[in-house]
């Protein structure tokens, strides 16, 4: 629960929170499949592993996990073909610059906070040219644990000067909210983002559920009122 009249500082999960990025990792897999002969997948269903990292994504595509000879030659692939396309279709979801606009008027700093790398969460975070630009970027580059472990998010909080107790975190899987709670923040799950068909957001013990980044939008600036 936050311990303030209202929140002193938003973070966030980017990848299905902040920024769609589907359509670039559905462009990378299928090119990927077709320089194969193999035929397409349903978009959706890369949608749907996306929250599961280049990993989860290769196993979709090509049926290959991490114990498998060609998996590290797939990852480096895809990687390096993902870079290529990166902020090219991607955008903010609707709703997400007006809420950033809302926070720097009623001077409450944001922050992202991802499991991505920060090889590629930095560029796709000045691709989307944020007005205020985020104040905070949290990657598995500047950590020793990565989320579901809380130091990512509490540090995203030493660097917006702010107590866990009086941030919110907003994430679309399940080890975000887990962080965001063992970090003491206010969680909120963004159920539109990556799920799988079988995901209950419900289930993650948010402190609440969004269904649309127009939600999420209207949730925040009521508690930042």
């Amino acid at each position: 629960m936050l311990t303030a009249s209202r929140p002193q500082a938003i973070l966030f999960d980017l990848d299905g929170t902040l920024v769609d990025t589907a359509s670039e990792f559905v462009t990378v897999l299928q090119q990927m499949r077709r320089a194969r002969h193999l035929k397409d997948i349903p978009d959706e269903s890369i949608r749907a592993v996306i929250s599961n990292g280049a990993a989860g994504m290769i196993a979709l595509a090509f049926n290959c996990t991490p114990d498998m000879p060609q998996f590290e030659a797939l990852r480096d692939e895809f990687l390096d073909a993902y870079e290529h396309q990166l902020g090219s279709s991607a955008r903010p979801y609707e709703g997400v610059r007006l809420l950033l606009q809302d926070l720097s008027i009623q001077h409450i700093p944001w922050g992202v906070v991802t499991n991505k790398m920060r090889r590629f969460a930095e560029p796709l975070m000045q691709a989307m040219a944020f007005d205020p630009p985020a104040a905070a970027l949290i990657t598995p580059c500047d950590v020793n644990e990565p989320k579901p472990h809380p130091e990512a998010i509490l540090a995203g909080c030493s660097l917006l000067q702010c107590q866990s107790a009086q941030a919110i975190y907003v994430g679309d899987h399940v080890r975000d909210i887990e962080a965001g709670k063992r970090a003491g923040c206010y969680t909120i799950a963004a159920a539109y983002g990556y799920l799988s068909p079988e995901e209950d957001p419900a289930l993650w013990g948010a402190d609440k559920v969004v269904s649309s980044s127009i939600e999420l939008n209207t949730v925040i600036r009521q508690l930042i009122q």
